[in-house]
């Protein structure tokens, strides 16, 4: 939220340069991002004292040389007014009126050698302001838009301020720093400071923070028209959604521009003035934090007619019936859901309750009757409407963040009250106000031994109240506890901890003494499958893995992706918010490879290379259990290039294929300490004839193998031709039990190894696993190394065979291996794999 600094002047002295508010707000938990300056010293262009002033116009004459041009006399406080040749549209409609300084018109008068921005660049060029003949009249003044001053890109017409009863003190002279000079303190609005969303939240917390007592806006209101209480009646269908609703009748207003003061301080917060009405209702909000809306009560009372002809008209908050939409101020129209409240009368809707008015009921130009509303919400209803609906405005942010029903009435009467004063509005007689249940006041009990133990503050019950009364709590001070009644602002604070942490704020963080602890430390215990967790991402990012932390909510559709044929979908088995931000975010998650594969969809239109890993949790539903079962998952994708694209290599690189995963797997395994096996098994994920089952002492713990490629277009990889998409999901609450905590390892032996290489003729069917099994059984001791290397299948062998082809690595960890040795070790695993798996050696 953007707070210029002199519009928080208004309700508190600040003596203070504008970095130390800064910190002053952000050291309290108000976060200021950013600091913009406006012609004041740190301004990228900032306005000379002695030559950008305000000038008082005194008289427009026609140019006798140019018709698109006027002589504008301006006085700014020298001995004699200086003569302004300016094409300022906005000057043309006070030609010919003689005299108009009674009309206290001020705008900004930039003198000779000033430096502005140039108006008639699209970009911010600075120039500087030269004296020169125009059409046969010197001139060495320029009246200013508030582009060549860099407030705005507006340069239809220079700025124009009437001094009156509620505008500045405008004087001739004064430097315009003084005037229009600001800072904008760009704050970070975040839930817990929700009561800040405004321009008297944040001066009451820097008034709390500096020991000072806010002043208030006016909130008086002077009604002098024909009573309301017979036009107008308000009802609610449901006042849990809908507590509260404001309504005031302001006849007879005048359609025209907001005074300059008011545009100004709506542009500086981050608002484009519209109109006067519209200008009032946004000021209102920014000023207070209480959205307000307006309707045409013309239009209003002609709808009446039909239902009423004699009677009121007849506001009524409602939920949506059956198939009902209503079209926005946007021009959208909305298909209602069940909660989305509404405001209606008897004819049809006017607009979406907290969120967005309806089209038909807007403010018209022709407008000159204004009933103008203001209501309190239920933050979460507004919160999942506007979040449903797509519909983010500044009332939504304010109410789903929490509106205290008390301030309806205030910002009501307050918005009223300027609609009279600035556009010249006459406000009915009374108000009405439906407030079927008024919330009580919320007290809170505080220990002071409690506050003191969590605070680390040594400060008596006087001392804690006194804080908490510069923060407008009513307190009661015990023996040896104190009552806190909670403003109605406050609708954060629920607890004794909510106290502290104002205690803590108020008193500064910075002041807390540091102390040591008092009390002994408990035990220090591991997490170990924690640990355990840590150690297989370290393994895999090793391995070249990528880790990623993808969203725990989905959609049960986005993961029916992963089953080749149709799965149905039953959402009880999901545990299922209550208030999604979106119906793609509204279950959480039975699976973290439907997660990795989104993010691989993603990445696949960017990346030549995917090789991405998620440890975390799936969430299955208990039906008899208050919460459900987390469990731990490991999922990993590979795909695209073992190794990036480079000029050096002539051929293309080479894809991830099943070996590429296996060895992953393997070199994880190994690390791990853990023996699996691998098994070929049938998944609706994977391609059939290249999936494995991964087996941990016969127990199933994974799979592992290519995703089907139905499976990855579903899920829209962006893949070259034949590419394949390696995957693998494992169970680690079933692999992390049997990671030993300790293992036997062999020292490095000091003596030469022997290698020697084996071609070996086995059935096809014979997996490579099991030879190399049989291999290390024969072995024995010596063999300490076993590598495959090559796989032959053709003319040389048998059709039924197949030529496994390893490097055995022979070393003893006492002595020089002599060849008789190797020989005879050779020799009897030769003779051993025959007998065993009917393997021999290849000719």
């Amino acid at each position: 939220m953007r707070v210029p600094l002199s519009w928080l002047k208004d309700y508190v002295n600040i003596d203070q340069p504008v970095t130390a508010v800064a910190a002053t707000l952000t050291n309290a938990g108000l976060e200021v991002k950013t600091i913009e300056h406006y012609g004041i010293p740190g301004a990228d262009l900032e306005w000379e004292r002695d030559k950008v002033v305000l000038g008082h116009i005194l008289q427009v004459e026609q140019h006798p040389d140019a018709e698109r041009l006027v002589l504008a006399t301006v006085a700014y406080g020298a001995t004699a007014p200086e003569v302004v040749v300016t094409g300022a549209p906005n000057l043309f409609p006070y030609v010919g009126q003689g005299s108009i300084a009674h009309l206290n018109l001020y705008s900004p008068l930039a003198l000779e050698g000033a430096t502005l921005y140039d108006g008639h660049k699209a970009e911010q060029k600075k120039a500087k302001l030269k004296g020169r003949e125009l059409r046969g009249i010197y001139n060495r003044c320029m009246l200013c838009s508030e582009k060549e001053l860099g407030i705005s890109d507006e340069h239809d017409g220079v700025i124009i301020m009437v001094k009156d009863s509620d505008s500045p003190d405008y004087q001739p002279g004064v430097p315009l720093q003084d005037v229009l000079g600001d800072a904008v303190l760009e704050i970070d609005i975040i839930p817990n400071i929700a009561r800040c969303a405004s321009m008297v939240g944040v001066a009451r917390e820097y008034a709390a923070l500096t020991e000072q007592t806010i002043c208030y806006p006016d909130y008086n209101v002077v009604m002098t028209g024909a009573p309301l209480a017979d036009r107008v009646v308000i009802t609610t269908e449901n006042p849990k959604l809908n507590p509260r609703f404001v309504a005031l009748l302001i006849e007879g207003v005048a359609q025209k521009p907001s005074p300059y003061w008011m545009q100004y301080r709506l542009r500086l917060a981050g608002q484009r003035p519209i109109n006067v009405v519209v200008d009032i209702s946004n000021y209102v909000m920014l000023e207070m934090g209480q959205p307000n809306h307006t309707f045409d009560y013309d239009f209003l009372r002609q709808r009446a007619d039909q239902y009423a002809p004699a009677g009121p008209v007849h506001i009524h908050t409602r939920l949506p019936r059956a198939d009902e939409t209503l079209t926005t101020l946007d021009g959208t129209t909305h298909e209602l859901q069940s909660y989305n409240i509404l405001v209606t009368d008897m004819v049809g809707n006017l607009s979406l309750g907290g969120v967005m008015g309806g089209l038909d009921s807007e403010i018209k130009p022709e407008t000159k009757n204004v009933l103008l509303e203001a209501a309190a919400w239920n933050f979460i209803n507004i919160r999942r409407t506007s979040a449903q609906l797509g519909i983010h405005t500044d009332a939504a942010f304010r109410f789903s963040r929490g509106v205290h029903p008390s301030q309806a009435l205030l910002g009501a009467k307050r918005a009223a009250e300027l609609l009279r004063r600035l556009a010249g509005g006459t406000v009915a007689t009374g108000i009405v106000d439906t407030y079927p249940d008024p919330p009580t006041a919320v007290k809170v009990k505080l220990d002071l031994d409690y506050a003191r133990r969590l605070s680390g503050l040594n400060l008596s019950g006087t001392e804690m109240a006194n804080l908490l009364r510069w923060l407008e709590f009513d307190v009661t001070v015990h023996a040896n506890s104190l009552t806190a009644t909670v403003p109605d602002h406050r609708m954060d604070i629920e607890g004794g901890h909510d106290l502290v942490e104002e205690l803590c704020r108020v008193y500064g963080y910075g002041r807390i003494p540091s102390t040591v602890l008092a009390d002994t430390l408990p035990p220090q215990r591991g997490n170990p499958s924690l640990e355990q967790e840590e150690r297989i991402k370290d393994i895999l990012v090793q391995a070249g893995l990528q880790e990623i932390i993808a969203f725990r909510l989905t959609a049960p559709e986005r993961e029916t992706r992963l089953y080749l044929t149709p799965q149905t979908t039953n959402t009880d088995a999901y545990v299922t918010l209550t208030n999604p931000l979106s119906p793609e975010r509204a279950v959480m998650r039975h699976s973290i490879l439907a997660s990795v594969m989104e993010t691989a969809a993603a990445n696949s239109r960017y990346q030549e290379q995917i090789a991405i890993f998620e440890i975390g949790q799936i969430f299955l539903n208990k039906t008899d259990a208050a919460l459900p079962d987390e469990k731990t998952r490991l999922s990993l994708v590979l795909t695209g290039q073992r190794t990036p694209t480079h000029w050096q290599e002539a051929a293309a690189p080479s894809l991830y294929d099943f070996f590429d995963l296996k060895g992953v797997l393997e070199h994880l395994f190994t690390n791990l300490h853990v023996t699996v096996s691998y098994t070929a098994a049938h998944h609706p994920t994977y391609r059939p004839g290249r999936t494995a089952q991964i087996l941990l002492n016969d127990t199933p713990i994974g799979w592992m193998g290519e995703i089907h490629p139905l499976i990855v277009e579903r899920f829209g990889l962006r893949l070259n031709p034949g590419q394949p998409v390696l995957a693998a999901d494992i169970n680690l609450e079933a692999l992390i039990p049997a990671i030993p905590h300790a293992y036997p390892y062999t020292p490095l032996s000091t003596y030469p190894a022997v290698h020697e290489d084996l071609a070996l003729i086995v059935d096809k069917s014979m997996t490579a696993a099991t030879v190399t099994a049989a291999l290390r059984e024969a072995g024995g001791a010596l063999l300490q190394d076993i590598a495959l290397f090559d796989v032959y299948e053709g003319q040389q062998v048998p059709p039924s065979k197949k030529s496994l082809a390893y490097h055995l690595t022979f070393q003893s960890p006492t002595k020089t291996l002599a060849d008789k040795e190797v020989s005879k070790t050779r020799a009897r695993i030769l003779k051993l794999l025959e007998n065993k798996i009917g393997a021999h050696l290849r000719a």
